[in-house]
């Protein structure tokens, strides 16, 4: 499914598009704690879904390989978040809804968890 595609489902503002809304993200990892997204592996076409906003959160998405970022609840980062976001090519988006809310729509939509929960 693409970034564009995620927007419109989740009515996303998109606040940095790092590379092309038509990138298409195949899994979605949703967490505000960033060592879980860490101690799980993450497939190269991930999106998060969080509502920090801090630096530290772009670091730890470049570092899983996350492509893509939706900060729920109308949470913004501040402009040297943005600004980390864009070094590393990680594309920002705003959404309203809760982090249960959107996941549930993009799963709903076909989008699957970055976790393998089929141990």
């Amino acid at each position: 499914m693409t970034i564009r595609k995620i927007a419109e489902i989740l009515k996303a503002e998109v606040i940095l598009e790092a590379d092309t809304l038509d990138f298409e993200i195949e899994s979605v990892c949703s967490s505000d704690l960033m060592s879980d997204l860490l101690h799980f592996s993450t497939k190269n076409r991930s999106l998060l879904i969080t509502g920090l906003t801090n630096a530290q959160v772009i670091r730890t998405a470049d570092i899983a390989d996350i492509k893509a970022i939706v900060f729920v609840l109308d949470k913004r980062p501040d402009k040297d978040t943005i600004a980390i976001a864009r070094e590393k090519k990680i594309t920002l988006l705003v959404s309203p809804l809760s982090r249960f809310t959107a996941c549930g729509r993009l799963y709903s939509e076909g989008l699957r968890s970055c976790v393998d929960e089929n141990r």
